[in-house]
């Protein structure tokens, strides 16, 4: 298991768990990042990255891609 945030350009993988507060496990579950869902960066920008999830793509600051494991 490890963050989002190392995953390079073009990986899939599944999310595996969800940290931080309920507030923000909640916000990351409405865009769709919940446990057992797969994850695919797109591009990664100065920390931030850019994933698609479920025929979405959003967009995560560095500290926020960190609480997502996979």
């Amino acid at each position: 298991m490890m963050p989002l945030t190392m995953m390079k350009s073009g990986e899939t993988a599944t999310v595996c768990r969800i940290t931080g507060k309920d507030e923000v496990r909640r916000h990351l579950a409405e865009l769709g990042f919940v446990v057992n869902s797969s994850v695919t960066v797109i591009n990664e920008i100065g920390g931030n990255l850019i994933v698609q999830i479920r025929n979405s793509r959003v967009a995560l600051d560095r500290s926020m891609a960190n609480r997502i494991m996979v």
